[in-house]
């Protein structure tokens, strides 16, 4: 099969999916703050989820970006083996990265990680980061999820004993704790366990794209309202909803080993899928 759209309508396509992850946040998302706004009971925390949900409302009227961090370009691209292009892909992506920066507009975030020189257009070394999965299929689909600087930074990784699993929840717990108000919660929670060192990273950022209005059960169910009996609230300001969700993502590791990360979402859990190709 092949892709059935050109170079330039990819491009276009692309730069209009940044567009939206930046401006409009997810239906479940949304429905999860109202949700919390809707029970929170400590009025400065209250006033900080209306304010939150002003924001969104004046962002997509005006169509500006939800946030002044508009993060650093991150893709997860899974493509069918049966799924054919004429063009590159990932080139094509880069180019609609440098489009979007000055279209939507978005803030130039990528920077040498020695030199600090900034590249100007959110392209660098291994900017944007694309992360593709090959799946059974002819379709491509594309989901773009810029990440803010205040929550990354708050996020953790730790090489724990294999038997230590029993610490996992307490570990997530004291990441939350030292985070504070700094990731400007409520937050999302992604937590990847096993794989190896860096599959764990990768686990906990793609469990930030699971749905937030699937019911939580055992550890996710556990971690969630053990943070949220922190009492660290909207914005660090208190309250009853620190964290919106809690997701969490295994795989199969060394039996030496039990790699545990934290990735800590913001309230603008940002993300956005579009899909090329497949049966018509």
């Amino acid at each position: 099969m092949s892709t059935k759209i050109n170079r330039e309508s990819f491009i276009r396509s692309i730069a209009d999916l940044l567009r939206k992850a930046e401006i409009e946040l997810p239906d479940d998302v949304v429905n999860a703050l109202r949700k919390a706004e809707a029970a929170e009971k400590n009025q400065v925390a209250k006033s900080q989820l209306q304010a939150i949900l002003k924001n969104l409302e004046i962002a997509k009227k005006y169509r500006v970006p939800m946030c002044q961090d508009t993060g650093i370009m991150i893709f997860f691209a899974e493509i069918g083996s049966e799924f054919q292009s004429s063009f590159d892909l990932e080139a094509a992506i880069r180019e609609a990265v440098v489009l979007a920066t000055a279209e939507i507009p978005l803030r130039p975030n990528a920077v040498d990680p020695l030199t600090r020189k900034n590249s100007g257009n959110n392209l660098g070394v291994g900017i944007p980061d694309i992360h593709w999965k090959i799946v059974p299929g002819n379709r491509l689909k594309i989901t773009a999820a810029p990440k803010g600087a205040g929550s990354e930074n708050m996020s953790v990784l730790r090489m724990f004993n294999p038997t230590e699993t029993g610490s996992i929840k307490n570990f997530v717990l004291e990441t939350v704790v030292n985070a504070g108000g700094m990731p400007c919660p409520p937050l999302t929670i992604g937590v990847g366990i096993g794989g190896s060192f860096d599959a764990a990273a990768r686990l906990a950022k793609e469990a930030l794209l699971e749905p937030l209005d699937v019911p939580m059960e055992g550890l996710e169910r556990e971690i969630f309202e053990a943070v949220n009996a922190l009492g660290i609230g909207c914005m660090g300001l208190g309250g009853s909803t620190t964290a919106l969700a809690v997701r969490v993502k295994t795989a199969h590791c060394h039996t030496a080993s039990l790699p545990v990360a934290v990735n800590i979402q913001c309230w603008a859990n940002r993300h956005a899928s579009v899909v090329f190709g497949g049966d018509e």
